[in-house]
């Protein structure tokens, strides 16, 4: 996404923003999973909303941000467009709820797998872990604020410190 100074974008799944002229970030989760980041040092942060872990079967080489592993590679690989490195990061992980227990007779799991992608990739990328609110069965909205780097999270519909 791009976006103007001081504009506030609210993210759908599958997008992510990296940088600083935007105000605010926002997303919508219920089983999917958001990333924020945020470097105190130059005030850049970026978020990313993913649906599912990771892709199943062959790709035609373009990252896609609706899955966890290339969302986190397209938030990392901007962020070293701008000479800065991943453990320079603040990072928050939020969302994989279970949105409906009990509904179906199968159970996919996907929130659950998402957390877990969402983690893998916080550790294997070596950002600093500030901020965690997943699972359970209420959506979230998350905003990050990138004039400060603080992330608000309502869970069904409470705002949460």
């Amino acid at each position: 996404m791009v976006a103007e100074a001081g504009q506030k974008l609210f993210l759908m799944p599958g997008q992510w923003y990296f940088g600083g002229k935007a105000s605010e970030l926002r997303t919508l989760l219920g089983s999917c999973v958001a990333v924020t980041l945020w470097h105190p040092a130059k005030r850049w942060g970026g978020m990313c909303h993913f649906l599912l872990p990771e892709r199943k079967g062959p790709t035609d080489g373009v990252l896609d941000g609706r899955y966890g592993t290339e969302a986190i590679d397209l938030l990392v690989m901007r962020l070293r467009e701008l000479g800065t490195r991943p453990e320079e990061y603040v990072a928050h992980l939020y969302g994989g709820a279970d949105t409906m227990p009990d509904q179906t007779g199968v159970k996919l799991n996907v929130g659950e797998r998402n957390i877990e992608q969402g983690w893998t990739q916080i550790d294997k990328h070596g950002f600093q872990l500030e901020g965690v609110d997943v699972g359970d069965h209420v959506p979230r909205t998350v905003t990050l604020a990138l004039g400060s780097g603080s992330v608000e999270v309502r869970r069904g519909g409470r705002r949460q410190p």
